[in-house]
């Protein structure tokens, strides 16, 4: 169980680039990184790409106004020149500017965490994380839900066979926020969402559905897309390219098959994730809507909720409970976990321990450059007229 005690020597000196006052995911990336202010702190920033809001804006969450910086060039530059300058940046950024961002942090010597999709295509991925080798940099992505402790209890539980062998895999990221244009052009942080030339390829197979892919490969990191199909739409006609809607079916290397269902034009649905995973003994079935409980139904017997907290959990889950059993824990604890297992692989990075960097099971350069590729194919058949493609 966490208990804020300190995990490395001292804190990591940390800024962000965007996360501003207008941008919806700041406070949340901060929320994570400062949960424990034993791993991260917040020294420098160059919130907003209006340089005085984003000074004032840094001001007021404690940073310094000469650290308060214009854009994220002078931010690296002059970080570099201090001592005491910072070893980590947050992107907390438009899609479109993810890479050279991420780009210039790894040659400025720093390690990188960044929002998702990770970049617009899987050859800019593979540029940064050659990068990142040659650097010896962590780059961490910011699949923020992968952090609740019952994931890594659906994925012990599959390692031990206790479900049997994975048969069908059903995800969801749905809501209906978007069922109608009103906030495309008033509300800035949804506007460039819909732009193609901000937002990349895809609208929700980006913004949604690479959360609740990911949280697949981590509860079952053996299941390997053999081919899928994808069939989305533009619900809301203006914002085409882009889809507002798209279904997804998978068929795996095992003989398993799947679906995903991403969509924010879900009307009267409020933000859910839910994942159940079937095998040929049992099912689990996890959803965001109640993180803290984890349905296993073994065919024949009757159904069973197992609780976060408790000590018949996985170790490997119960060492990432925060609040214990008898508390609600949420998306904040979420992110909290990740940003401290970020906080863990740049200190084994530094300190070169490669055997607990290998230990740990975070939201890396390889899962952001998985979620790419999970875009690219979905586009790339949708786009072919929604016919089966071989997963490249």
């Amino acid at each position: 169980m966490l208990n804020g005690e300190r995990k490395i020597a001292r804190p990591l000196r940390w800024a962000m680039v965007g996360g501003g006052r207008l941008g919806q995911v700041g406070y949340k990336h901060r929320c994570g990184a400062l949960r424990d202010n034993t791993a991260f702190a917040l020294v420098a920033g160059a919130f907003d790409i209006v340089p005085e809001r984003g000074r004032e804006f840094g001001v007021n969450l404690g940073v310094a106004a000469d650290r308060c910086y214009a854009d994220y060039r002078l931010l690296f530059s002059r970080e570099a020149q201090r001592e005491d300058g910072i070893e980590v940046v947050s992107i907390a950024t438009p899609n479109g500017t993810h890479y050279e961002i991420a780009r210039a942090a790894l040659l400025a010597g720093l390690h990188v965490i960044c929002e998702k999709p990770l970049f617009f295509t899987s050859r800019e991925a593979r540029e940064i994380k050659a990068l990142a080798a040659e650097k010896n940099r962590i780059v961490g992505v910011t699949y923020g839900f992968s952090g609740h402790p019952l994931l890594l209890q659906m994925r012990a539980m599959i390692a031990a066979g206790e479900i049997g062998e994975i048969r069908m895999v059903d995800l969801q990221y749905t809501h209906g926020f978007n069922a109608t244009d009103d906030g495309d052009q008033v509300n800035e942080a949804q506007r460039w969402r819909v732009d193609p030339r901000v937002a990349g390829p895809s609208f929700v197979l980006g913004d949604l559905s690479t959360h609740t892919y990911y949280m697949s490969q981590l509860i079952m990191p053996q299941m390997q897309i053999r081919e899928l199909l994808c069939d989305r739409q533009s619900f809301i006609p203006a914002r085409a390219p882009l889809e507002d809607n798209a279904l997804v079916m998978m068929r795996y290397a095992n003989g398993a098959v799947g679906r995903m269902w991403a969509s924010s034009v879900n009307a009267g649905a409020m933000s859910s994730q839910r994942i159940r995973i079937v095998g040929s003994k049992a099912s689990l079935e996890w959803s965001d809507v109640n993180p803290s409980e984890l349905r296993y139904e073994v065919q024949g017997l009757p159904g069973q909720t197992l609780h976060r907290g408790m000590p018949y959990l996985n170790d490997d889950c119960n060492a990432y409970e925060r609040l214990g059993v008898l508390h609600t824990e949420g998306l904040t604890e979420s992110w909290a976990n990740i940003y401290l297992k970020f906080a863990l692989a740049i200190d084994a990075s530094d300190r070169g321990d490669r055997q607990a960097l290998a230990q740990l099971v975070y939201p890396d350069i390889d899962a952001g450059l998985e979620g790419v590729r999970w875009i690219e194919n979905c586009v790339r058949s949708a786009d072919g007229g929604a016919r089966w493609v071989n997963f490249e």
